[in-house]
Parts: C-alpha cells; sequence; structure tokens
C-alpha cells in the first residue's frame, strides 16, 4: 500500500510539473509574440492635437500598423502617420490626398486630383477652409498629406508633401476611450 502511495505520489507530481513547464513554455511564447507585434507590426500611439477632428480626437491613443507599407502600397485616404519633415522627432498624423505623379491642385478649400474634385466626407463642412494652392504635380516618392479638421491642420499646404521614408505606420484601430474604439477609416 505505501509502495501504491509512493507512486501515485511521484506521478501526480511528474504531472504537475509537466503542467508547470508546458504553461511556463505557453507564457513565455505569448510574451515573446506580444513583443513581435508590438516591436514589428503594431505601435500604440497618442494622437496630440484636433488636425484630424471629427475622426480623431485629440488625447486618442490607436495602433498604428508598421508593416503595412513594407509590404503593400500607400493609398488615397490612408490615414498615415510619419515623421514631420521639419523636426524629425515629431511625429504627425494626417490623410493621405495624392500619391506620387498625381496632379493636385485646391482652389477656395475644394481639393482636385488629377482635374478631378475629391469626395471628402471625413470633412466636414464646418472644418473646411477657403485656402487655395495652384497646381503642382507630387514629386516621386512623396505623398501630399492633409488633415480632416483643415482649418487648423498644419499639412503639406504648409510644409509640402512628405517622403515614403518619413511615412512609418498606417493608423488602423483607436482603442481609447472605449466608447470611440474602432477600425480608422
Amino acid at each position: 500500500m505505501d509502495e501504491a502511495k509512493q507512486q501515485n505520489v511521484e506521478e501526480t507530481t511528474t504531472v504537475r510539473k509537466a503542467v508547470s513547464w508546458a504553461w511556463l513554455r505557453d507564457v513565455l511564447a505569448s510574451v515573446a509574440v506580444s513583443v513581435f507585434i508590438i516591436l514589428f507590426l503594431y505601435q500604440p500611439v497618442r494622437v496630440e492635437g484636433t488636425s484630424m477632428v471629427p475622426m480623431l480626437q485629440d488625447q486618442d491613443r490607436l495602433f498604428i500598423n508598421k508593416l503595412a507599407y513594407h509590404v503593400g502600397e500607400i493609398h488615397p485616404s490612408d490615414v498615415v502617420v510619419f515623421h514631420y519633415p521639419r523636426d524629425l522627432t515629431k511625429s504627425y498624423i494626417k490623410r493621405v490626398i495624392a500619391l506620387p505623379g498625381d496632379r493636385l491642385r485646391i482652389e477656395h478649400g475644394r481639393v482636385f486630383v488629377n482635374d478631378k474634385q475629391l469626395k471628402e466626407p471625413y470633412v466636414p463642412v464646418r472644418f473646411a477652409d477657403e485656402r487655395s494652392q495652384p497646381e503642382m504635380t507630387i514629386p516621386a516618392n512623396e505623398y501630399f498629406v492633409m488633415g480632416d479638421h483643415r482649418s487648423i491642420s498644419s499639412d503639406s499646404r504648409d510644409f509640402g508633401p512628405v517622403d515614403r521614408t518619413l511615412i512609418y505606420g498606417k493608423a488602423s484601430f483607436v482603442y481609447w476611450p472605449f466608447d470611440q474604439a474602432g477600425v480608422v477609416h
């Protein structure tokens, strides 16, 4: 009887050790995958300012996809995060309006790309402005970006098109505040 109990205790201990090691392995794998995702795929960022209102509010928290433009292309109306061309220590978040090679002009706030007026449902009338800009062709590897709150946004109208090498992420998902959580369009 004692021998059977001893064997049962040893088997139980062996099972517990195996379960503990499996649990530890799973936790370490989860941490490694999480670190990989945060370092290479997604990065949390905080919005500072109101240039993307109403979509993004000051102090919103969102994830940006850092891999999106390493494997894919930048498209018109993507919301991108980039290093500010005049101070590379700062990051800006804006909407892509025109791509390399596109012809762009702005007439009293109305944006034309390749002679077609853009439909911009993301710019409420109360946030529009009346600025104009003569026609320009967007240079190779550069993108014309603008904030959705046009009347206060500092964007390509002020600092020119943004070089592709400065764009490091695509806005993907707002996670804070919870009541406004959702995919960025």
